[in-house]
């Protein structure tokens, strides 16, 4: 149901960013965190916003007639992201770019679980809502396509500023490039913010070429759950 009086965009986005930077600083430790809680309570605040715009599924990439085409390109980008993967992981070369600290203690069903429910309700899904859903489809209804791509992917890397601080002593890779200095760790983090920025347009592409928040839910999906697993298979054969 639209408001027949929907709210201007100059309420609506600035109040889209201040619920992402108050779940931001929730999930890393700077306010009171609800757990996965948290990305159900964002969901929901960034809905209503959605409506109090006037906005609807379509906006965000979830218009009934775009899931079928959605999910087919999520399925594909999963496969060819898993492909990827495998050989990375069976050349020596590129094998220690998937070490992680994080996954060296965990047991399967852990794993399982951070593939399963952590990754893709704590992160994906809020993060491809709010980033290539909410975001990208409310500036996309007056400004065109370049626009929300970049207001989008700028915010998507500063998002990672915080989670990103300590990921060069983190991944083994990195700390052997940046060392464990305060300087390495700006820059690792620099470089981070950078890097998902990028991703950022390339999911906004996606959502753009499939006209469906289902594919870069895909890729997203895939690039971080199957990142965890691979960091354990390999964790556990050497």
């Amino acid at each position: 149901m639209r408001l027949r009086r929907p709210v201007s965009s100059r309420i609506v986005l600035p109040s889209v960013v201040a619920v992402l930077v108050l779940v931001n600083l929730a999930e890393n430790g700077r306010l009171p965190s609800l757990g996965l809680a948290n990305a159900v309570v964002a969901i929901l605040l960034l809905s209503l916003l959605v409506w109090w715009a006037g906005g609807t599924r379509n906006d965000v990439g979830l218009g009934r007639g775009t899931l079928w085409r959605g999910a087919q390109w999520a399925s594909a980008l999963v496969g060819i992201v898993a492909a990827v993967y495998l050989i990375g992981a069976l050349l020596p070369f590129t094998r220690e770019l998937f070490s992680d600290s994080r996954t060296r203690h965990l047991t399967g069903g852990e794993v399982a679980l951070r593939m399963f429910v952590t990754v893709p309700l704590g992160t994906v899904l809020l993060e491809e809502y709010a980033f290539r859903g909410v975001l990208y489809g409310l500036i996309r209804r007056s400004h065109g396509v370049l626009a929300p791509m970049a207001v989008s992917s700028v915010l998507f890397g500063l998002w990672h500023v915080l989670p990103s601080l300590s990921l060069a002593t983190e991944k083994p890779a990195l700390t052997a490039v940046f060392g464990h200095t305060p300087t390495g760790a700006v820059v690792a983090d620099i470089g981070a913010v950078l890097f998902t920025a990028a991703a950022g347009v390339l999911f906004c592409e996606l959502r753009r070429r499939s006209d469906s928040l289902l594919a870069p839910i895909g890729l997203h999906w895939a690039t971080n759950a199957l990142g965890y697993l691979a960091a354990f298979v390999l964790a556990r054969t050497r």
